[in-house]
């Protein structure tokens, strides 16, 4: 299941897999879209999201990517498989202030057993803000 467009059985799936993650409603992360191969999701900069400097904190964008990175994934995934991560590494660029960070992922490499994407995070200007690079190993 790596190559065409989702079905809409596979898209279902994976947006009642997104609809079943309470941390991504703590934080106020949308799936804004998700097709074979990329992910966008997008969060609001709200005050509660701050570290005491007034930017964004890093695990607030940290979560941000590993959850674009997380639906990605899951568009290279045969039901009732499942994945963890396996390292994710994370350069911050710019910090983020105000408006909303917007994160896309993509599909490096989809192997048999391992899955590499890369993410990309933007504010609102469309400035890169942070990019990240994560591998995921199949479990089943």
């Amino acid at each position: 299941m790596t190559e065409g467009a989702l079905t809409a059985v596979e898209r279902e799936r994976i947006l009642d897999a997104f609809a079943a993650v309470p941390f991504a409603r703590v934080l106020g992360i949308e799936l804004e879209s998700v097709e074979r191969g990329e992910a966008v999701v997008r969060l609001e900069i709200r005050d509660e999201l701050r570290q005491n400097h007034g930017i964004i904190h890093g695990g607030v964008t940290a979560s941000l990517i590993d959850t674009a990175a997380a639906f990605v994934i899951m568009t290279q995934l045969e039901e009732g498989q499942t994945t963890t991560t396996v390292d994710l590494t994370i350069h911050y660029l710019r910090p983020l202030v105000r408006g909303s960070a917007t994160a896309r992922a993509r599909i490096v490499r989809g192997g048999r057993r391992i899955i590499i994407a890369a993410v990309d995070v933007y504010d609102d200007a469309k400035i890169l803000a942070a990019t990240a690079l994560t591998t995921y190993i199949r479990l089943t």
